[in-house]
C-alpha cells in the first residue's frame, strides 16, 4: 500500500512542477492563461467528484453485501 501511495504522491509532484514550468514558459498572455486555468480547474475538479462519488458507491454496495449475513429479517 505504501508504494502506491508513494507512486501516487509523485504523480502528483511531477504534474505541479509539469503545470508551475508550464505557466512559466507559455507564450499565452496572461488573461488567456488565467482563463486556461480556470477552466482546466473547473474541468479537473468535476472529474474528481465524479471519480469520488463512483468510488463512495462502490464502497457503500462492498459495505452492504458484507453487512447481507448479518442482518436480521
Amino acid at each position: 500500500m505504501s508504494k502506491i501511495f508513494n507512486f501516487f504522491i509523485g504523480v502528483m509532484m511531477g504534474g505541479l512542477v509539469g503545470a508551475v514550468v508550464g505557466l512559466l514558459l507559455a507564450p499565452s498572455s496572461g488573461e488567456d492563461m488565467r482563463s486556461q486555468i480556470q477552466e482546466r480547474s473547473i474541468r479537473l475538479r468535476d472529474e474528481v467528484k465524479a471519480v469520488a462519488e463512483a468510488r463512495r458507491a462502490e464502497l457503500e454496495r462492498e459495505l452492504s453485501n458484507l453487512r447481507a449475513p448479518y442482518r436480521k429479517e
